[in-house]
């Protein structure tokens, strides 16, 4: 479908700033006609949470998300994309994920960010823990049962 393109795959402790991001892109691709974005914020749902601590195996977390992107480069015909995910305490309100598709047309941007979110938010190798504000630790946050159905609609070739 695709030339042969690297997607850009990012596990960092620091923000990242989403607009430089999909410049960083774009800049300069007449090729570019639809730019579909998802940015991940840590949310508060119940007023009790004080962080997010999302850890990780380094090494393996980039080779999982880079193997799906991968696949998502040659399911949909993409001049670019970007994941970037965060590790270590995240507070409500930060980012945690961002996902940018660039394609000459809307559609394959639209779905090849939606399968990257579907995996990143049910099979992504982090691990997901809660600090509430009176000072104690929450579970981990397990996969939601909606996000692990939303991702078997994709049913990877590469599975």
């Amino acid at each position: 479908m695709s030339a042969v393109l690297a997607p850009t795959v990012r596990i960092q402790r620091q923000d990242f700033d989403v607009a430089a991001e999909i410049a960083a892109l774009t800049q300069g691709r007449a090729d570019v006609g639809a730019v579909v974005s998802f940015s991940g914020l840590c949310r508060d749902e119940q007023g009790a949470l004080s962080a997010l601590e999302l850890e990780h195996y380094p090494g393996m977390a980039e080779a999982e998300i880079g193997r799906i992107a991968a696949e998502a480069v040659e399911r949909w015909p993409l001049q670019g994309l970007t994941v970037i995910h965060r590790h270590g305490k995240i507070r409500p309100g930060e980012n945690i994920v961002l996902v940018v598709a660039a394609s000459a047309h809307r559609q394959a941007a639209f779905e090849a960010a939606n399968f990257l979110m579907d995996y990143l938010k049910s099979r992504a190798p982090f691990w997901k823990k809660e600090h509430r504000t009176d000072g104690s630790e929450g579970g981990w946050v397990e996969a939601k049962e909606t996000d692990t159905q939303a991702a078997k609609r994709w049913k990877s070739s590469s599975e």
